[in-house]
């Protein structure tokens, strides 16, 4: 079997990306602080610069991400004074003119978010993950994320039109269409771009970690075993712990040393290697 790495490098993502390899990373999922102007928090980035701040970080992406690689990027903007902030609208414009192809937008839908009210709106109950890469032509395993083809078939496609037999093209001009017939007698079908998974914050010990299914999902799409995975904002190492998992390669990258130390309970002593950048390091075994 062959070996599967798991390195954490301990600094500011800015400066601790730059020791990395041109092109070596095939994934990237990550969720960076989001605009808050609250400095207890663990952002305190105010959305007048956000974008100044990530795009040093997001230009060291680009370079190391591999041309068939993609690029995931978990965000929500914010209300503030009766309105939305722009700032998650003017980084994609911004990291367009970097050099991305902002390629899809998948919802995560937070199927257990619980109820609650404002003077003007209700509370959220999505986020979003934005699929940037740096060519058209990317890695994308569709069939490993395959779901069950539900009820809807059942009905659908007992009684099926003229148009159902053929591939009707969309109307729109948008080049798609489809055949509804391709789906008779299928058990699994490709999923949509909204995915229901609930949050998982209280075994964590981290104010905004996002629930294994989430990088799980991404990886599968987009990597095969062996693939390296990165993660620029570690966190309590959730996308590290579920790469591991998968047999693929990560390198997580954390500021708060606090953390580290919670990845490390996570991921097994015997398997685990810790750096600090520009160090040298042994590839460690896992089974």
């Amino acid at each position: 079997m062959k070996e599967i790495i798991t390195k954490v490098l301990e600094g500011d993502s800015k400066e601790v990306l730059k020791t990395l390899t041109d092109n070596s990373i095939d994934l990237i999922v990550t969720s960076p602080p989001y605009a808050d102007r609250r400095k207890k928090t663990y952002g305190g980035i105010s959305p007048e610069h956000y974008v100044e701040w990530f795009l040093p970080i997001s230009k060291e992406l680009l370079r190391v991400l591999k041309p068939d690689g993609t690029f995931i990027l978990n965000i929500k903007e914010n209300a503030e004074n009766g309105e939305r902030s722009t700032y998650v609208i003017e980084l994609i414009l911004a990291l367009r003119k970097q050099g991305w192809l902002w390629t899809e937008e998948f919802i995560w839908h937070k199927k257990n978010s619980y109820p609650g009210k404002w003077p003007n709106r209700f509370r959220d109950a999505w986020e979003r993950l934005l699929q940037f890469n740096k060519t058209k032509k990317f890695n994308m395993y569709q069939d490993e994320v395959k779901v069950p083809v539900g009820d809807w078939a059942s009905e659908r496609l007992k009684n099926l039109s003229k148009t159902d037999k053929i591939r009707d093209t969309s109307k729109n001009g948008s080049g798609f269409g489809k055949n509804i017939s391709n789906w008779v007698g299928k058990e699994t079908v490709y999923p949509n771009n909204v995915l229901h998974l609930s949050t998982e914050c209280n075994n964590k010990n981290h104010s905004a970690a996002f629930p294994d299914a989430l990088p799980e999902w991404f990886i599968k799409l987009f990597t095969k075993e062996y693939d390296t995975v990165l993660d620029p904002f570690a966190g309590s190492g959730t996308t590290l712990r579920v790469a591991k998992s998968l047999y693929r390669n990560s390198i997580g990258i954390e500021i708060l040393p606090g953390y580290i130390d919670i990845i490390k309970r996570q991921i097994q002593e015997k398997e685990f290697l810790l750096f600090e950048p520009n160090t040298e390091y042994e590839a460690t075994k896992s089974k």
